[in-house]
């Protein structure tokens, strides 16, 4: 296949419409497997994937150094047109309790360089705070970056899961290229307020969780039993009665899949692609495919076209607002950016 480009932005690089999240490598979905995921990213990039999303703090380290063994076995022409998307700031214990965010410029510079020894490479393509850190100005955290840029460490600005306002101060102290944040069937917080932000600023979206975990992959089962360490065993939305509603949102959903021959993942991936005025294409699907054959089905997406009809039918199938329990827990959401 030929695979689509878009623009992280006005001021971001051309990236493969459908990026790979690689953070179920690594941590919060229970465990993985090594061997699987390097063939993965590069089964990945043979499909002309170019944008690998990352945080220095997935499996304290782990995944960035997975990632650089990845690109590092994979054939040179492959290796190079590889886009590194990194998150930084998150505290963590050894016993990977977290412990807040840190996005002093001090502390900016010190995550860089430790994740560009992890991954192996001489710059980030795009590098952003995973979270707000309430104690330092945006516009100091951003600032911080727009240094690493200047020298060369970094190419382009991203932001994550952060507000409106906060999105206009940042775009005011340096270009941004994108926001990551949660974007999906049943996470629509974004519409109303956030998502004309980005568009007016020229900032791209790249949106992680358009399979809600899992959720809405089509796969997923209510009497599936979840490692302790898997981040959805303490997720309000897999809970009892939450699961089971959402599941049958899920149900709605595969008798359109059905009806036009696609799986339930392509059709909820090929949603998200789908979204925005006509013609616009600023929003990337993250997908957190652990395994060669859950990406290949995500890859479909790209070959799924959704018409007026289509799209009808799918709003009244899974309307806004419609799923049951926050996607993230209490303690989870306090450090998200409402």
């Amino acid at each position: 296949m030929t695979m689509r480009t878009r623009s992280l932005g006005s001021t971001g690089p051309q990236v493969s419409a459908i990026g790979l999240g690689c953070m179920g490598m690594s941590a919060l979905y229970g465990e993985a497997d090594r061997g699987e995921s390097i063939a993965t990213i590069h089964a990945a990039l043979e499909a002309g994937v170019t944008l690998l999303d990352t945080g220095d703090f997935y499996g304290m380290g782990h995944n960035e150094m997975l990632i650089g063994e990845a690109l590092r076995s994979a054939p040179a022409a492959r290796r190079e047109q590889a886009l590194l998307s990194v998150k930084f700031g998150a505290l963590r214990g050894p016993d990977g309790v977290w412990a807040g965010y840190d996005g002093r410029p001090a502390a900016v510079k010190n995550f860089a360089a430790y994740s560009l020894q992890r991954l192996g490479v001489d710059h980030i393509d795009v590098y952003r705070l995973a979270r707000l850190d309430p104690t330092v100005p945006i516009e100091e955290t951003v600032g911080a970056i727009a240094e690493l840029v200047e020298q060369g460490y970094v190419r382009h600005i991203g932001l994550s899961e952060v507000g409106a306002d906060t999105i206009r101060r940042a775009a005011a102290t340096a270009p941004i290229a994108d926001l990551q944040i949660e974007y999906s069937l049943i996470s629509r917080g974004i519409e109303d307020e956030i998502l004309p932000t980005v568009r007016e600023l020229g900032i791209g979206i790249t949106a992680y969780g358009v399979l809600s975990r899992g959720l809405i992959s089509g796969h997923f089962t209510a009497d599936r039993q979840l490692a302790p360490n898997d981040f959805r065993a303490h997720s309000p939305r897999f809970q009892s009665e939450n699961l089971q509603h959402n599941l049958n949102l899920v149900e709605a959903l595969r008798k359109i899949a059905e009806q036009k021959g696609v799986s339930v993942a392509q059709i909820a991936i090929a949603w998200v692609l789908s979204q925005g005025p006509r013609h616009t294409t600023d929003i990337v699907p993250l997908v957190g495919a652990r395994r060669r054959d859950r990406l290949h089905e995500a890859l479909g997406a790209l070959d799924v076209t959704l018409d007026e009809a289509d799209l009808a039918a799918v709003e009244e199938a899974v309307p806004a607002g419609a799923a049951a329990g926050e996607r993230y827990a209490a303690a989870q959401l306090a450090h998200v950016e409402r």
